[in-house]
Formats: structure tokens, C-alpha cells, sequence
């Protein structure tokens, strides 16, 4: 809403659909993922664009995207991370006098698996990220498992070289907080204006008390979305001390 009185065109893409769907909880209840729910919103977005390189989960995307949503301008594209960006730059109208497109990328693994190179690129192209910092994190997939069992993914998550910045974590708590502050000085760095809210969770994947969500964009006062998201009454928490 803050971005569309200055864009013409408003371009959603997920670059982690899934298959549309999750189930949650003991009865299992049916929920949409981020890629159905933002087709059933009333947000001034033109076109959709979801990516799922999972092929059970293409297909059961695409079927539900052309049972519901038949009339909205959608498109699906399969292309492994590292061709994401070129093909994601011929998909989308570039932006020219007079016309202006903005797009909202929502970056929503639930893992380390995007590299800050392809956020690079895809920040070069002007794409405003929203970004829930969330994987994994518990007594079995702890701080220790990701630096010693998984350090080149997380080394390539940062975009950087060694795990000094690390020096001292000793638990899941810390090592989160440790991520997200590093992260956000790499986007930062990336020329983003950075946006950070807190949100309370209970999940036995990720065993910590409350998660970031990070808005970065160019576009954009990112501070002044966040206060708008304070006022509608979203809960913020403090983590760092």
C-alpha cells in the first residue's frame, strides 16, 4: 500500500511458493501458503510470479493457480536458483519514463539455501525484499550443527569468508541474533534501507522466542513501513539488549 502511490505496476514474486498449500496442527487444518494468500488479498498487485523448483510441488501449484485463480495475470517458472535472476529479469517489465514497476520479492526458504550473491543480483534489478528469518533451530538442529556440519551454506547465506562474527555464541538464542545482525549489515552494505519487526513464536522447529522479519528496499522509506505495521497493531518485541 505505501509503494503503490508511487508505482504504476506492482509485481509480487515468491521465490519459494511451494505447492499453495500447508497443513497445520494435530487435525492437520488446511491453510494457503504465501503464494495463494496473496491471490486471495485485495493488494493493488498486477502480476504474480511464483517460483518452485520442487516438481510434486509445481504441479500442485499450477493446478490450483489455474482452478482459482484462471483470471489473475500469474506466472510459474521452475528455474534453479542460479538462473532465477536472469530469467526473472526477462519475465518483468522493466521500468521506463513514465511507467514505473515496483516489485516486492518475499524470500521465504525455511532454510540457509539462498546465497547473498543471488540477493545481489536481484537487488540490482530494484526488487524490495520481505524476509522472515526463519529455519530450523533446536536442541537437534542447534547453532553447533550449522557451523560444523553445514558451514559452507551458511558461509555463502552471509557472503562471507569465515566465522569470526561467531566468536562467543553459545547458544541457539544468540547465534540467531548474531545471523540476523549480519545480514542486516550486508544488506546495508548492498545500498537497502533496512527494516527490522519481532514477532512472538512457539514451534518446536524454531526454539527461540520470538523471530525477525526484514523488510529492504531502495524504493521506499523502510522505517516508515515499519511504523505503519507498529500502529496496526502487530506485537513487537525487543531481542537485542
Amino acid at each position: 500500500m505505501n509503494i503503490s502511490a508511487k508505482a504504476d505496476e506492482i509485481v509480487f514474486v515468491d521465490l519459494f511458493s511451494g505447492g499453495g498449500l500447508y497443513s497445520l496442527g494435530y487435525q492437520k487444518e488446511i491453510f494457503a501458503g504465501s503464494s495463494l494468500a496473496s491471490l486471495f488479498s485485495d493488494l493493488p498487485i498486477t502480476q504474480w510470479i511464483f517460483c518452485e523448483r520442487d516438481p510434486e510441488s509445481l504441479k500442485l501449484l499450477n493446478r490450483r493457480v489455474e482452478h482459482f485463480f484462471r483470471r489473475k495475470n500469474v506466472m510459474i517458472l521452475d528455474s534453479e536458483l542460479p538462473h532465477l535472476p536472469d530469467k526473472l529479469r526477462r519475465t518483468i517489465t522493466s521500468s521506463k519514463r513514465g511507467h514505473t514497476v515496483a516489485v516486492l520479492c518475499l524470500v521465504d526458504p525455511f532454510n540457509f539455501d539462498i546465497p547473498l550473491t543471488i540477493m545481489d543480483s536481484l537487488a540490482s534489478l530494484n526488487f524490495n525484499f520481505l524476509m522472515p528469518f526463519t529455519f530450523p533451530l533446536n536442541a537437534r538442529s542447534n547453532h553447533k550443527h550449522y557451523l560444523t556440519e553445514h558451514p559452507d551454506r551458511l558461509l555463502r547465506y552471509l557472503r562471507i569468508h569465515n566465522f569470526e562474527r561467531m566468536t562467543g555464541v553459545q547458544n541457539n538464542l544468540q547465534f540467531y541474533k548474531r545471523i540476523v545482525r549480519i545480514y542486516q549489515n550486508r544488506m546495508l552494505v548492498m545500498g537497502l534501507n533496512v527494516a527490522l519487526s519481532v514477532h512472538k513464536v512457539e514451534s518446536r522447529l524454531m526454539d527461540i522466542p520470538a523471530y525477525y522479519i526484514g523488510l529492504f528496499t531502495r524504493q521506499v522509506s523502510a522505517k516508515s513501513i515499519q511504523e505503519d505495521a507498529n500502529l496496526s497493531g502487530q506485537l513487537q518485541i525487543e531481542l537485542y539488549e
